[in-house]
């Protein structure tokens, strides 16, 4: 147990630290049509349990509020460990910069950010970055966070 939160602490410490910039230099629009390629995953939902987008993906967490928040924040989803570790740090927040990089390539996002070996549960990769552009505009727009959607 120790030695596991030994590992926890040293890894967060080496985390990159993250500006907190949530402007979204995408299309909204665009993004809302590109979530159709998620919503086998996941949903939108929000505090009052009203769906905003998808329809009963639950392989992936609600993406509600994820825009300026850490990772792994959704209560009842089991998260991949290296996942976990990404979440332990205050300093990494989804911002455009973040996300863009972490739909591309979850696996190879989080071991960078991290320095763990292990593997992201998202194994779907966006391959076209205007794609994540739009898509972190569309989730920005819809976010909990008013200064997301700027």
């Amino acid at each position: 147990m120790f030695r596991t939160l030994a590992v926890v602490a040293a890894t967060t410490l080496a985390l990159p630290a993250v500006a907190a910039d949530l402007t979204a230099t995408g299309d909204a629009a665009a993004g809302e049509k590109a979530f159709r390629q998620c919503v086998s995953c996941h949903v939108v939902v929000d505090d009052e349990g009203e769906k905003l987008a998808g329809k009963s993906g639950k392989s992936g967490p609600n993406l509600f509020g994820i825009i300026g928040n850490k990772f792994g924040q959704i209560d009842g989803f089991r998260y991949s460990d290296i996942n976990q570790i990404a979440a332990a740090d205050d300093s990494v927040i989804v911002n455009e910069e973040v996300f863009v990089a972490y739909v591309q390539d979850p696996t190879a996002y989080l071991r960078e950010a991290t320095g763990d070996k292990g593997r992201s549960k998202m194994t779907f990769k966006v391959r076209k970055e205007e794609d994540a552009l739009n898509l972190y505009a569309y989730l920005a727009s819809i976010a909990t966070n008013p200064d997301a959607a700027n």
